[in-house]
């Protein structure tokens, strides 16, 4: 029976030894909240402060995306132009990263002139909640350009 107990004795001490050589480590990493990307990145209303354009350039950007799919997203567009030119129309997007090439068409309005098509485009960055959309393109009055930073709200 001593003998016994001297067995289990020593197993008991071998095991306590082994647990004492064997560590264990447990390691987090916290990482703070980042600017939405992929899927969802670009949902949502974006619009532009008013600001008196130059004679090229358009204000009050209004870009409405209300459907996105993997890579690309779609909505709702309008900005206000020289010779107060209202455009709306639809816009498209791919976002590769944080930037999104995108194009925008429809008619463009202004008292006392028809209906006409215009188009524009551009590469957009994303940042956060902001983008900074630089564009050109035409409209019936003559070719625009400029850059707007658009707001998500």
């Amino acid at each position: 029976m001593r003998k016994h107990l001297h067995g289990l004795l020593a197993a008991a001490v071998l095991v306590a030894g082994a647990a004492a050589c064997i560590g264990v480590e447990h390691t987090t990493t916290v990482t703070s909240p980042s600017s939405p990307s992929g899927l969802g990145a670009l949902l949502g209303n974006w619009t532009s402060s008013p600001v008196t354009p130059s004679a090229q350039s358009c204000s009050n950007f209004q870009w409405n995306v209300t459907d996105q799919q993997g890579s690309t997203a779609s909505g709702t567009f309008s900005a206000t132009c020289p010779g107060n030119l209202t455009l709306s129309g639809t816009a498209q997007g791919a976002m590769i990263g944080n930037t999104v090439t995108w194009t925008a068409t429809g008619n463009a309005t202004a008292p006392g002139l028809p209906s006409c098509a215009f188009s524009l485009d551009g590469t957009a960055v994303i940042d956060g909640n902001q983008i900074r959309v630089p564009y050109s393109g035409r409209t019936c009055l003559g070719a625009v350009q400029g850059e707007e930073v658009m707001n998500r709200h």
